[in-house]
């Protein structure tokens, strides 16, 4: 097991959201054509959570253990919401309750996969017809969390484009691409991503008429960051968006999503060394919500980014040699 760290060997492992009924919202995502590649059950806690990610032939994390993949996502299930005619999670996307945005699947052709889940009987906040974007859409999970449409083919016109009619959508070829969260500083979060957790920014998009960026970063690999930029064939990016002025309002604050309502929980970097990982970061003086030493749960930490997201940290299994649950 590695004694030290190198952050290029970090993974944005997973995105964590909080869910009302799991076998509605595993039958969504497996729609989509992700399957539960680790199932955690704490009955004492009365908890379980899923992992879910794509593991087909053309999967870029296949047959990997858990926690040395990229583009994951865990559903958190407390048991009972089920049944609560009253429980509902916080999206993240309604004032004044705003903070993480989405989660982004990229697919092969997007006109046939957003009619594939049109037909399929989901909702969508965004059809891939409406507005001036006619490249994206988003649809709705059983939740309400929006989850970004995306094509992985480079130069789509999506809606507008007649090379993608008359297709037929695969959806073992997509691609978990990004989670999007909204911050306040956006100077402070690129240093937090890119000095404390190792993160490279892969692009950026300017909108300054909307008044609002965007910016991509993630963990390049063994692929490197794309020299045109083109971000939708990766898995496991994080899309940061900062709408101008926030920085300057001393009240302005994003929800993260564990204070009430909850809804988003976190997201995870699996790391070589998780001792080493975790003094390197106490060393930099970050936040912390929990340190490795605090509580029961000696094998997972959880940092504080600058808007107060927690991010979990957890040992990469391929460098330990052992699963961590």
């Amino acid at each position: 097991m590695a004694t030290t760290t190198e952050t290029s060997n970090y993974k944005f492992n997973h995105s964590m959201i909080r869910v009302k009924d799991p076998k509605a919202s595993i039958k969504f995502y497996e729609f989509l054509g992700m399957s539960v590649v680790k199932h955690l059950q704490f009955p004492e806690a009365k908890f379980d959570l899923y992992f879910l990610g794509y593991d087909g032939p053309g999967a870029l994390s296949q047959g990997n253990s858990t926690f040395d993949r990229q583009g994951l996502i865990e559903l958190t299930h407390n048991y009972g919401t089920e049944d609560d005619a009253n429980y509902s999670v916080n999206t993240g996307n309604a004032e004044p309750h705003r903070g993480f945005g989405h989660v982004c699947i990229s697919v092969d052709h997007i006109q046939a996969a957003c009619q594939r889940i049109e037909e399929a009987g989901y909702r969508f906040q965004k059809k891939l017809t409406d507005g001036r974007m006619k490249h994206i859409a988003f649809a709705l999970d059983p939740d309400g969390y929006w989850v970004e449409i995306i094509s992985r083919r480079q130069g789509s016109k999506g809606a507008d484009d007649p090379e993608e009619e008359g297709k037929v959508s695969d959806p073992k070829t997509y691609r978990m691409n990004h989670t999007m969260i909204r911050v306040k500083d956006i100077e402070k979060s690129l240093k937090f991503y890119q000095e404390v957790l190792g993160m490279q920014l892969f692009r950026t998009h300017e909108a300054p008429a909307a008044k609002f960026n965007l910016y991509f970063l993630g963990y390049p690999g063994a692929r490197g960051v794309p020299e045109d930029k083109f971000t939708a064939d990766y898995e496991g990016l994080l899309e940061l968006t900062w709408n101008y002025g926030t920085e300057k309002d001393e009240n302005f604050k994003y929800h993260d999503g564990n204070s009430e309502p909850q809804g988003f929980g976190h997201i995870c970097v699996s790391v070589d060394s998780l001792d080493a990982a975790c003094s390197r970061f106490e060393s930099l003086n970050v936040n912390w919500k929990k340190r490795l030493t605090d509580g029961r749960m000696k094998n997972v930490a959880f940092l504080l980014d600058p808007d107060g997201y927690w991010v979990e940290i957890v040992q990469n299994e391929r460098f330990s040699g052992q699963e961590n649950f």
